[in-house]
Parts: C-alpha cells; structure tokens; sequence
C-alpha cells in the first residue's frame, strides 16, 4: 500500500505542485510531499517487516527525518500518530485502521501552532471521521479505506469554501490534494492493482555543506562510537530506562553525544576516549547490537555518521553556532561573510528535509546554535529538527525571507548573552521590508490584482501587490511602494534572471527620487526571483 501510494503521489506531483495559489514558479507542494513519502518508502524497504506496528514505525521514521516543507512535515505526523496507534499490533482491522487515521490527524494538529482548515489537515480530519463511521457499520477494509477516500476527497472540493485564496484562484488545497492521491495508491492496492515496490522515486538532495577538517592532535576522544541498546523492561535485571537520565549519564563518557529512542530501541552515537565505559553502562539497559567503532583519529578526515546525523569533532565548544538557509553562491556568501557557520542550499522550490537542517546543526560546535529558515515554508522543518534534538539548545528565528534572515544576522552579537541575542534577532523582523520579484506561472486575479502569465510579479512581505509586463516598471513600483514610509537602507540582490541594464536604470530611479537613501546591489545568485529587495 506504501509502495502504491508513492507511486501515486509521484505521478501526480507536477500536478499537485500547479495548485499552488500563488501564481509564482515555486509552487513545490507535491515535490515536498513527495520527497517525504520517498524517504519513509525507502525506510520501509530496507527494513521490510510483515507486523504492521513494526512497519508503520519505520515508515514513520522515515517520513520524519525526510520531512520537506510545511506539508511534508504535516505528512509525517499523520503517519506518526497512525504509528502510535498501531504499534503493538502484528495485524489491524477495520476499526483498529480508522482509530489509527484519527490518532494520526491529532498528531498533525498538535505539530501546528495555528491550524488553518481548507488545507491538509482538514481533508486528513474528515477522511479519518470517514472511516470511523464507516469501520463502525462494516468491518472490511476495503469498504473502509473506500469511504476514507469518499469522504477526504470531499473535503478536498470544500476547501476552496474554507479558503477564500484557493476560491479565487479556482484551485483546491494542493497539501490535501498530495494526501487524497496517497490514499487513491491505498485504494488501487486494495482492489487488486499492484504498485511496483521498487518504482523509481525522486531521492532527498543530499546536504552539500562540506567537512570540516580537524588537526588529529585536536581530537579529545578519540573513537566514533555507535550501537543500538534493544530493550527488554521483563528482564528484571535490567534498569528501566528513562531517557533523559540515560542521556545525562551518558555525557560524563564524551561528547558528540545523540540518543535517539522508541520504546523497543535506543540509538546511541557518542565520541569517547574509552568505548568499553559506554558500552558497560548501556548494558545495564538491555543487549547491544549493531555495534560500530571508528578510530577517528586514524580516520579523522573520513568520519562515519550516524543515520540521523553527521557530527564534527571539536575539542571545545564555542558559545554560538548559526545555521542560515539559503538558495544562490552570492547570497550564501553574504550569510558567511555575516558569521554564519553553516548556509544550508535550500528556498522556494528546494526546502531542505528536517534530516538535512539536523546534519547541518550537528556539525557545529557550539552551546546555542541559532536556525535561520529565511522562507515560511521551512520553519515547520527547522522547528522538527530542533525536537529530534533534544538537550541541545537550538533556537529557531522564524525568519520567513531573506531580507530577514540578514537582519537577524546584523542584530546577533557574539558578546552578547543568549536571552539578549535571542531578543534583538526577533525584534529586528519587524524593521525590515522584503521585496521579491518574480513572474507568474499562469493567468489568474489576486486582491483585485488581473495577472497574465509570464508577467512580472512584485511581491511585498510575500504578498503580491503589482503585476506588470515589464521588469522594470514592476522594480520601480514595488520599490516606490517600500519607501512609502521612508527608509534609510535599500538593498538589491540580483538573481539569476536579473538584467544588467534593467539594475542600473533601478540604481539611477533610487538616486533620482530617494537622494537619501542609501543603496546597496549584491549579486545573489538566487533562483526564482530576479530580485531581492530590503529597505531597512
């Protein structure tokens, strides 16, 4: 059923990805969805079991650390708590099927901080309340999963009514759209039509954030030390387990240290001086497998990673880490340049998985590492790595543009103690405008807005406020627009399909009409939109 609803998802993801209510080429629904459903399928086909409990957890897994976007992330709470529900049973029925889909639905709601209907959520809530009063009239799964899909794909042509954007634009929620077609792969599997297992499907980008090297005479313990600990709470010898005390003690041994842990198993990667010492108190918890040690300071230059994390070695650690996330060499050398240890490739069309912002976090060294997402849609995935990583102090920015991701940067102090930083990154949001242009993908008519396709898009804090036929007029427009109250600082970054002569005619307008402002032209190397814009 996994298999066939990947398999489903993928061949509907350009589709799904058109569905985006704004007319601008970034509208990556279906590939975030669909880079998340790959990974929990991948997941599941290399660990293939015949007791479901054990099999939606490793798909669960594998949904969460490859989570993409908003609505990858939402995807994988759904099968999260689907998981939860089932995990102690070797087979479902009907009933047991819809009491899962419901629990997973709670999940998804609790993982938003402000639920908004007419998207995902509500066509997952309605189809679950689908096969709750359906499982209580039959108990047959294929009727079941039937009227699952009767009832969400219902809720899927209401949205629009819920939505007042998706009215407008005449589309359905693309978020619900990717999980009806996930629900269709069930559905065709159920009737006999059988999914290829091994269909090729689009694999997560891989983080292209090199390693750092480290002097060997640098490294204070010396071996890379991983291993599962497979608890057994009927053994009476064995301690019951309580992860946070685990972690604790855990620490005197090393550093480097992750505990990943479900009721039957723990994930340990740790670097320690002495692995036995490790090893020895883990066994207090139940039998050791999967054992791996790595000599790293043989190796140091070739360190194997956990499969939830790559981790640098540092002898010491330093007071402030930051994580940025961009798409473009010039805007991520502007990040560095600012003091960003690490500028994650990612943006509109390329949302980083939750497993790719863990990876980057892990590389650094520090006491509080801060999470710069720069783009709604990646702030859900940020704030899911920060709960896989618990013990560390991760701070995410909700930074929603770039602009404002470089004015958190300007705000950050290294001298500064953590509450203070934390204070003045957040407050420097709010002072800053983002101005972006684009163009449009498709005909349509936003906010009494008439859009052609292939126009030119002036986007104000993410909203669309002028469409134009000509790149430069729409420049100028949405630039007058942002010095309507004033500014002192106007920054443009040049993308892509930025024009030469199209950014000096933009420089001359500014030094023509704004004297008093000061300007600033960086090449961002960005795709999707020509220019960024900041007044500040």
């Amino acid at each position: 059923m996994i298999a066939s609803g990947a398999q489903k998802l993928q061949e509907n993801m350009e589709y799904v990805n058109g569905l985006n209510v704004f007319p601008v080429p970034d509208g990556d629904t279906g590939t975030n969805m669909n880079l998340t459903f790959a990974s929990g399928l991948e997941e599941l086909s290399s660990k293939k079991s015949l007791h479901i409990g054990q099999a939606a957890e490793t798909l669960a897994k594998g949904l969460l650390l490859g989570a993409r976007g908003n609505s990858g992330v939402i995807l994988s709470q759904l099968f999260r708590g689907f998981a939860k529900a089932v995990h102690d049973f070797e087979e479902i029925n009907a009933p047991q099927f819809a009491v899962a889909l419901q629990q997973g639905v709670e999940m998804a709601y609790k993982a938003v901080i402000k639920p908004v209907e007419g998207t995902i959520l509500t066509v997952a809530k309605e189809a679950a309340k689908g096969a709750l009063t359906s499982s209580r009239r039959v108990d047959n799964i294929e009727q079941v999963m039937q009227d699952t899909l009767l009832q969400g794909s219902q809720a899927l042509a209401r949205t629009p009514e819920l939505l007042p954007i998706l009215k407008k634009v005449g589309v359905v929620d693309a978020g619900g759209q990717g999980l009806i077609y996930i629900y269709e792969g069930f559905m065709e599997v159920l009737l006999g039509v059988k999914a290829d297992f091994n269909s090729p499907i689009i694999a997560p980008m891989p983080i292209k954030s090199a390693q750092a090297h480290l002097a060997t005479d640098s490294i204070e313990h010396g071996y890379c030390t991983e291993f599962l600990v497979k608890l057994d709470p009927k053994q009476p010898q064995k301690t019951l387990f309580q992860e946070s005390l685990f972690r604790q003690d855990l620490a005197q041994f090393g550093d480097s240290l992750l505990v990943v842990a479900d009721d039957e198993l723990v994930k340990v990667h740790i670097h320690a001086e002495y692995p036995g010492q490790v090893m020895d108190y883990a066994m207090k918890y139940g039998e050791l497998i999967k054992i791996k040690i790595e000599n790293m300071r043989e190796q140091h230059s070739h360190i194997l990673m956990s499969e939830f994390n790559e981790v640098q070695v540092s002898a010491v650690l330093k007071e402030y880490g930051i994580v940025a996330i961009g798409a473009g060499e010039g805007i991520s050398a502007i990040f560095s340049s600012l003091g960003a240890d690490i500028v994650l490739a990612g943006g509109q069309t390329m949302n980083p998985s939750t497993e790719d912002i863990v990876q980057a976090i892990q590389q650094i060294a520090a006491k509080t590492i801060y999470v710069l997402p720069n783009n709604s849609n990646i702030i859900l995935a940020a704030q899911q790595a920060k709960e896989l990583l618990e013990g560390q102090q991760i701070i995410v920015i909700p930074t929603k543009t770039i602009p404002q991701g470089m004015a958190a940067m300007i705000a950050f102090n290294y001298d500064k103690p953590q509450l203070a930083n934390t204070d003045g990154m957040l407050a420097a949001l709010n002072h800053v405008q983002s101005g972006q242009i684009t163009y449009a993908v498709r005909d349509t008519e936003m906010d009494q807005i008439s859009i052609k396709k292939a126009d030119f898009l002036g986007m104000l804090d993410n909203q669309i406020i002028i469409a134009n036929a000509d790149l430069l007029i729409t420049c100028q427009e949405l630039i007058t627009r942002m010095l309507m109250n004033q500014g002192e600082i106007l920054t443009i970054l040049t993308g892509q399909d930025a024009l030469e002569d199209v950014t000096h005619a933009l420089q001359a307008f500014i030094k023509a009409n704004y004297p008093e402002v000061d300007i600033e032209v960086h090449s961002g190397g960005q795709p999707v939109y020509s220019y960024i814009i900041s007044v500040e």
